[in-house]
């Protein structure tokens, strides 16, 4: 259960800091949270696929671990990613 290519490589291109980054942590957390929604929604048609719950109980936490870098070494990037992305009401 993956992004398909292409949304992965918009999403990317959208996020990176400089041309060709794929590894900056906003790029990261970008491709996560992509990943998160469409797993939440292959949830809501599979209830019992526990398996993949637990991948994305990790992914969740691995995404909480790289806002907390973002968020401590630049507050005003980590404020524009959550803003971007729509994680905070």
């Amino acid at each position: 259960m993956t992004v398909p290519r292409e949304t992965k490589a918009k999403v990317m291109q959208e996020y990176q800091t400089h041309d060709g980054d794929t590894g900056s942590p906003e790029v990261q957390i970008a491709l996560l949270s992509e990943r998160i929604k469409y797993l939440t929604e292959h949830f809501k048609t599979h209830k019992k696929d526990h398996h993949s719950r637990r991948g994305l109980i990790h992914m969740v936490n691995e995404r909480r671990r790289l806002l907390d870098y973002v968020k401590r070494t630049d507050i005003a990037r980590y404020q524009e990613l959550v803003q971007k992305l729509g994680l905070r009401k």
